[in-house]
């Protein structure tokens, strides 16, 4: 429960070249491209700063939103309850309990904004009710990790084995960093690879440009995004920028299932019974099958959602390099990204610039921008100019689309409190840490104040 079904899933699959009929029947025109906000988020216990915890915390949340007409989502009959669904929105859970809005698919940023504010108005009143307040940063600034506890979904037992033997920062990303991610939809293979790679390439840049990760155990980290540096020791077969999609020419869907496919498995389901076998790869899997079952397109799909790149392809281009935000910033993430994608001269624009990023000079910097963001440089250039140039490029495709509310505002105001701190050389994390010095122990009242919603 809680993942599409799809009529094909039960087809057993042999050929990598049947696996891209999934993004093929994903291709829609430009007039009917929306966009998707996902945003995570930390609760604590106001008085404590202790965290939510499934068993207490979680399970009394998600029996409140039931009055606003919220449902319960499990993974098979009389499981544990994992997420809640309204429509075509979600709530999920990452392992940590970090609180997920999976926003429906909507066509302008003015509705995004108008989604996250009506989650957000929900919460209020239960989270008075429960003494909770939710903390919007990219790695939680209070929590160790013997303080955390385990969301008891099938997957997540799965990870929390094997994830630590191909990267040593696992634990701390599943369970204490948050982000803000965003889906965009393409219409021709073309266009997705051409999307996808421009994400991944601008990605380091674009997260020292949101870097907002600032607090570790309640002291002030040297680091701007200390949930940046997570993510570069993770497994490296599943995250990261993707190199074999850097080496020019004209790529294809084809591509990135040869690259999906050398990633190794975490689990597969059959009805109610789940498989593990982190063992393999799915291309052995597609080979040799396991416990005698065979690989099918449904396998595929689950599998597709255990990666974890930078910018990374399913049914839609979902862009995921992006530390959680507070206040105005929160909608700068999918703002910036709606600018350079879809727009076709911000994207011909976002791509010159792109493809001016070596792999080699980008893995190079990555070190320096999680730590010193737009101070940075990449190669001999500065990241604070770069910035500048990548933020000038998205609010000209957000005024040549022209999106306007009830005001008369284009989707530009989404985009500017993000543009106004790039114009300065700062990050959300400068802002956040302000008059802290690095290593500077910080009460947990008033990590509350400078993080909360």
């Amino acid at each position: 429960m809680g993942n599409p079904v799809h009529e094909d899933d039960a087809r057993p699959v042999t050929d990598p070249a049947d696996l891209t009929e999934i993004f093929r029947a994903a291709e829609k025109p430009p007039s009917a491209y929306r966009i998707g906000a996902e945003a995570e988020k930390f609760g604590v216990i106001r008085a404590t700063g202790a965290p939510l915890d499934y068993e207490h915390g979680v399970t009394r949340v998600f029996a409140s939103l039931s009055r606003f007409g919220w449902t319960e989502e499990r993974e098979s009959e009389g499981a544990p309850v994992i997420a809640l669904r309204r429509g075509a929105e979600s709530i999920t859970l990452e392992p940590g309990s970090q609180l997920e809005l999976s926003g429906a698919a909507l066509p302008d940023l003015h509705l995004i904004a108008r989604e996250l504010d009506q989650h957000l108005s929900e919460l209020r009143p239960i989270s008075e009710e429960l003494d909770l307040v939710w903390l919007s940063v990219g790695f939680h600034p209070i929590a160790r990790q013997a303080d955390l506890g385990w969301v008891p979904k099938q997957r997540y037992g799965v990870m929390r084995e094997y994830l630590p033997t191909r990267g040593h920062a696992a634990h701390d990303m599943m369970r204490r960093t948050a982000t803000v991610q965003a889906n965009f939809d393409f219409e021709s293979e073309d266009d997705a690879l051409r999307k996808l790679i421009v994400s991944l390439r601008l990605s380091p840049l674009i997260q020292a440009m949101t870097a907002h990760a600032p607090f570790e155990e309640r002291r002030r980290s040297p680091l701007s995004s200390r949930r940046g540096e997570v993510w570069r020791h993770m497994d490296p077969a599943r995250s990261g920028l993707i190199p074999p999609l850097w080496r020019g020419g004209r790529l294809g869907y084809r591509d990135y299932v040869e690259w999906a496919l050398d990633a190794g498995m975490f689990l597969f389901k059959r009805g109610d019974s789940v498989f593990k076998n982190t063992g393999q790869t799915f291309r052995d899997f597609m080979a040799q099958g396991f416990q005698g079952e065979r690989a099918t397109i449904g396998d595929f799909r689950l599998h597709l959602n255990t990666l974890f790149p930078e910018a990374r392809l399913k049914n839609t281009i979902e862009v995921r390099a992006c530390d959680a935000q507070r206040g105005p910033l929160a909608h700068a993430v999918p703002a910036l990204f709606t600018g350079i994608l879809y727009d076709p001269r911000a994207l011909a624009e976002a791509e010159e610039l792109a493809m001016t990023f070596e792999l080699e000079s980008l893995e190079a910097a990555r070190p320096e921008l999680v730590k010193n963001a737009l101070s940075a440089r990449i190669g001999d250039r500065s990241a604070q100019r770069l910035a500048m140039d990548l933020v000038g490029i998205a609010l000209g495709g957000l005024e040549r689309r022209a999106r306007l509310d009830a005001e008369g505002r284009d989707e530009r105001r989404f985009l500017e409190p993000l543009a106004e701190l790039v114009a300065s050389g700062r990050c959300p994390a400068d802002v956040t840490a302000e008059g802290l010095s690095i290593g500077e122990e910080v009460s947990v009242r008033e990590l509350i104040r400078r993080t909360a919603l």
